[in-house]
């Protein structure tokens, strides 16, 4: 018999939510197959088989959150030896389930009970309400009755055949009495939030901002993009270019590229940017590491390749850590200029709003330029304002003058 536990899948993960199982009881499973999906605090990862064996007992449903190194399943030889040999279902090791299972003989049987909401795991809700299934109408199949994300599925996929009812317009039938409604948090956005209000208690942050004036960037860009084109390649983004700016600047400015270590520095030697994306359930940093050494071809392959895994929750431990210094761009959303949070241990981060049309006094006269705001948020303990400084005055050199980015 093959016990399967909860793996640590990241070095911050304390449990796991059982995304989906990807076999059933009964399946023949190699080494290396996937056999579940794990949600941890930082991604969906997939879990592979470490020997060859039959899924004889799955002991944690789908939806279930269960500490590190819960038994989850057994693997046996197929003759249902070890599923008999097998520990207790840690099932219901999720959240707090209020015994009130025991009493009531005519209750528990049949799980549509007038009025009483249906058990169901954070998963389910968050699926169902996702895809407008009502609980009420779900038949649970996970321990207890419980109502687990493959019914939410199973329900949703077989609702096309039911809007046949001419009556079902009545889209306010879901209504709740409550003003509020309970959304659970995932891993991911769990631990975000805990990172992040440690770093701001911990780390005591200051604020430089530069406006850049970016119209010869704008400029540099399109001719760049036509060449690329017509070369067969890839465009690149304003984002791209001042992903590798930043990272020439850092190289002229290591004193930026630190991270706070108690009683010592660490002077980071190589460059590894990390740049965040939000995803539905938090927000992710991908990093792209030497980005000094890339081009910017590379950087934008590169960076749109990371953040569509990170939204679809596919991106590796090791291609989120181990960032030195972070980008954060909310430009795309019109957002002129803000202040991010350092993403520890680095010891800065680098906040991009939107380039906007002003109007500027040059030689005595007005004209319209492109103006980029940025700010560098700076954990003052590993960082001095004026190491800050002279870190944004090569920045925005390299943003007026773009030839010297690629140069």
């Amino acid at each position: 018999m093959t016990e399967i536990q909860m793996p640590r899948l990241s070095d911050t993960m304390e449990e796991g939510v059982i995304s989906t199982w990807r076999k059933n009881v009964g399946d023949q499973v190699s080494r290396g197959e996937v056999m579940a999906e794990i949600e941890t605090d930082k991604a969906i990862m997939e879990l592979e088989a470490y020997d060859d064996g039959v899924l004889e007992k799955i002991l944690v449903e789908a939806g279930a959150t269960v500490p590190i190194g819960t038994p989850i399943a057994v693997l046996g030889d197929g003759s249902g030896a070890a599923a008999q040999a097998a520990p207790a279902p840690a099932a219901p090791a999720a959240p707090a389930e209020p015994a009130a299972s025991t009493p009531a003989p005519s209750a528990p049987v049949a799980p549509a009970e007038q009025g009483a909401k249906p058990k169901a795991s954070p998963l389910a809700k968050a699926v169902a309400r996702e895809k407008g299934v009502d609980l009420a109408t779900v038949q649970g199949t996970g321990p207890g009755g419980r109502i687990i994300r493959a019914d939410i599925e199973a329900a949703a996929a077989a609702a096309p055949s039911a809007p046949a009812a001419p009556a079902a317009p009545a889209a306010a039938p879901v209504v709740s009495n409550e003003d509020v409604e309970e959304v659970p948090l995932s891993n991911i956005r769990k631990v975000t939030a805990k990172r992040l209000t440690e770093s701001k208690q911990q780390a005591p942050h200051f604020y430089l901002t530069s406006a850049i004036d970016v119209t010869e960037l704008v400029a540099f860009r399109a001719n760049l993009n036509e060449r690329l084109q017509a070369a067969g390649g890839p465009k690149v983004s304003i984002n791209d270019l001042i992903v590798k700016a930043v990272a020439t600047a850092l190289r002229a400015n290591p004193a930026v590229n630190v991270s706070f270590a108690g009683d010592k520095m660490l002077q980071h030697k190589r460059i590894h940017l990390g740049v965040a994306v939000a995803i539905e359930n938090g927000l992710v940093v991908p990093v792209i590491r030497d980005a000094d050494r890339k081009s910017v071809s590379e950087i934008a392959a590169e960076s749109r390749e990371k953040a569509g895994r990170a939204r679809e929750g596919k991106l590796k431990l090791d291609e989120m850590s181990g960032g030195t210094f972070s980008i954060s761009n909310l430009g795309m959303f019109g957002i002129e200029q803000f202040s991010a949070v350092i993403n520890p241990p680095e010891a800065a981060i680098l906040a991009v709003g939107a380039a906007r049309d002003e109007v500027q006094v040059r030689d005595g006269e007005f004209v319209a330029r492109k103006i980029l705001r940025v700010t560098l948020s700076a954990d003052h303990r590993a960082v001095d304002g004026a190491v800050g400084a002279a870190f944004l005055q090569q920045l925005t050199g390299l943003l007026e003058d773009p030839i010297r980015i690629i140069a």
